[in-house]
């Protein structure tokens, strides 16, 4: 996708391009455009369109000039904006909806001018969520299709089994046919790529919830608060997203022993009380032999507990190791991340 012009109105006309002259036009007209559009193929939309989302500011004097033998038409028209939402609105006008989201997801998605160059753009991880329901010589065509240091991130995140078999089928591989070459495109157009743009808005609060499991906690209280007096969905779903009990797992045997040092043993018996099994062993495993059967003790003689009093003690367990990790005494690393640790 070419990269958006500045914030300057675009005051010569000279400057543009044959497509976006004619998204200029197409702006002008706005609705009455209409029968011009049903006169496109679908290439030439993808075109104008890709344009006109990309125009920014043009000077009503510009305008003028290109559109000089409609001056009457526009004399009031004034400058045009051309934006992702105008284009949107403007096609949703006289276009199907399946065929505007076509149109828009080939605008908004992974930049590239092919199929294969956006696949080169999207995460391996996502990519291979999507792959690993499919055919294995399907997946290994795509695979075949990208840059191999993305294919070799996205056979690694495939499931172990799946990935081989995928990589056994890329040895035996002959030519692909051109229309099957050409229905693997369709399908990742159609179903992948469009879906991919549809849950963008999943991804932001993603990246909201890693921005806040970087705040301390009287910072992460505050912008929590403020968030859920605006929007308390997206509150909850970035407070579902951070950092949260059972991630305890990802901590290195130094960071267990810490946090043990740290808490106060009745606390998290209770915590440990409703927790999995393999935080729990992660615990343990840590603690000396004598420490570990009096935790154990305890935990049995509390016998039932409320389960909003088990939530309390994670919950301040969480506010510890988070205090621990931003003085540095513990490290809260990414399962599988850069910043695991190996022994």
């Amino acid at each position: 996708m070419a990269p958006r012009r500045d914030k300057r109105a675009i005051d010569d006309p000279d400057r543009l391009n044959g497509a976006e002259k004619a998204a200029v036009v197409l702006l002008a007209l706005g609705q009455e455009s209409g029968d011009l559009w049903e006169m496109m193929d679908e290439e030439e939309i993808k075109e104008i369109s890709s344009a006109m989302s990309n125009l920014g500011t043009v000077s009503s004097s510009a305008v003028e000039r290109l559109l000089k033998d409609f001056v009457d038409h526009l004399s009031n028209t004034g400058s045009l904006m051309g934006s992702f939402e105008a284009t949107q609105r403007l096609l949703t006008q006289f276009l199907p909806g399946d065929k505007v989201e076509g149109v828009m997801e080939e605008i908004r998605g992974p930049a590239g001018r092919t199929m294969w160059d956006k696949l080169a753009n999207v995460n391996e991880a996502v990519l291979a969520n999507y792959l690993k329901n499919e055919y294995p010589q399907t997946v290994a065509v795509v695979l075949s299709k990208v840059r191999p240091d993305h294919a070799s991130r996205v056979l690694a995140a495939l499931p172990e089994e799946f990935a081989l078999e995928v990589v056994m089928r890329m040895l035996r591989m002959e030519p692909v046919q051109r229309d099957i070459l050409d229905k693997i495109e369709e399908t990742l157009r159609n179903e992948f790529m469009s879906n991919l743009a549809r849950t963008s808005k999943r991804d932001s609060h993603e990246m909201m919830a890693d921005i806040f499991n970087n705040f301390d906690r009287q910072t992460e209280n505050r912008f929590l608060a403020s968030l859920e007096e605006r929007n308390r969905d997206s509150a909850e779903r970035i407070r579902a997203l951070m950092f949260v009990f059972e991630d305890l797992i990802k901590l290195d045997p130094g960071g267990v022993q810490t946090m043990i040092r740290a808490v106060d043993k009745g606390q998290l018996a209770l915590a440990l009380k409703g927790a999995s099994d393999s935080v729990r062993d992660l615990f343990f495993s840590n603690m000396s032999e004598r420490a570990a059967k009096i935790m154990r003790e305890d935990m049995s003689a509390m016998g039932p507990v409320r389960l909003r009093d088990v939530d309390a003690a994670q919950q301040a367990l969480v506010a510890i190791a988070k205090d621990l990790a931003n003085r540095g005494e513990i490290m809260l690393a990414d399962a599988g991340g850069d910043d695991e640790l190996i022994y």
